[in-house]
């Protein structure tokens, strides 16, 4: 199985639009105004030499790279040309593909030599839409997703069973995907600094600290195992989000309250497309300076929209009073279809 992975897919689809950017530091993020409260969406290769990375203030990133080229989000761009790459990939002799979002995805295939195959699909993919990729060969989809570091920018490697722990056996927890920061330390306070420790550790051992799911599923990702098929059922979103970031603070009850139903409204707009009820809320609070927190609730099934408000309004109650809130965020999880995709995240087994 291979992941395809578009090599800094948005700022190179920004760079096909205006090719006079092209090795030039260029930022992605907000309405393109370093000025206002915005988070960096991607960044150029020549921008990430600066230390610049998603999910950074936009304001920070700027200071990073004085000379950068600040570009607004466009969505439907790269919509359009996430639609692209992805019917090219369809298009593959033999190819099952399984899209894991805008810039990525699994593509199943019989092949004699992989490597082969991955270069002629990465050619393909070239010639169609003037966009490169890289390509993680692997024998799970673990190992497929992870490889895929290691060929970037528009390289290909293979990870299996012989060579996991041999590359990834003294790199980092952190390494793996589907590991962050919070459960690299949260291992780190069990002694499993690296991928080998983890990977030789007894499951049972991480039980009490992540529960008898998710204790179990790190053990296995610390292997390289995991699902070995690649499934293009149709992927149904589970849920629906909005947030807003307030270029003032919001520090009145009332700001607040009125700032969640609006939220409410546009999540519930997304919602009714979709025509299945909401089962889950989660209010995202980011205050100033920059902490997060989420609050999240289960709720009974439900398509009434003023349920859904008076549910989120019941959130909104654990706000923590007397703190400015930069940003607002709500999410509603839906009910899913009987013959959706199972599973969370494609790296379990069982997916």
């Amino acid at each position: 199985m291979l992941h395809v992975d578009l090599d800094q897919f948005i700022a190179a689809v920004e760079v096909l639009r205006r090719p006079e950017l092209a090795g030039k530091p260029v930022i992605v993020g907000g309405r393109g105004d370093p000025t206002e409260r915005a988070v960096v969406s991607t960044a150029s290769y020549e921008a990430r030499a600066y230390g610049v990375g998603s999910g950074m203030p936009l304001r920070i990133a700027a200071r990073k790279v004085p000379d950068a080229v600040i570009l607004p989000v466009d969505q439907e761009a790269y919509l359009q040309a996430s639609g692209e790459v992805m019917g090219v990939l369809r298009s593959q002799p033999g190819a099952v593909v399984q899209v894991l979002g805008w810039d990525e995805a699994f593509v199943g295939v019989q092949a004699s030599d992989p490597e082969a195959y991955a270069r002629q699909l990465q050619e393909a993919v070239l010639e169609a839409t003037r966009l490169h990729c890289s390509v993680g060969i692997g024998d799970t989809l673990v190992r497929a997703k992870v490889a895929t570091t290691f060929g970037k920018p528009a390289g290909v490697f293979r990870l299996t069973a012989e060579n996991w722990l041999d590359v990834m056996g003294n790199r980092p927890t952190i390494d793996l995907w589907g590991v962050g920061t919070k459960v690299s330390r949260r291992l780190a306070t069990l002694g499993i600094t690296t991928v080998s420790q983890l990977a030789a550790v007894d499951p049972g051992i991480l039980v009490p600290e992540f529960g008898p799911k998710m204790g179990p599923w790190y053990a296995q990702l610390g292997r390289g195992d995991g699902s070995s098929v690649v499934d293009d059922t149709p992927w149904v979103a589970r849920g629906h989000s909005r947030e807003t970031t307030f270029q003032r603070d919001l520090t009145e009850p009332a700001q607040v309250d009125e700032a969640v139903r609006e939220l409410v409204a546009a999540v519930l707009e997304d919602v009714a497309a979709e025509g299945r009820p909401v089962v889950g809320l989660t209010l995202k609070v980011r205050y100033a300076p920059f902490t997060t927190k989420t609050y999240a609730r289960k709720i009974p099934e439900t398509a009434d929209p003023g349920e859904v408000l008076a549910r989120a309004l019941g959130l909104r109650g654990k706000v923590e009073p007397d703190r400015p809130i930069r940003l607002l965020g709500l999410r509603a999880e839906m009910t899913m279809p009987d013959d959706s995709r199972q599973g969370h995240t494609p790296t379990r087994s069982g997916w």
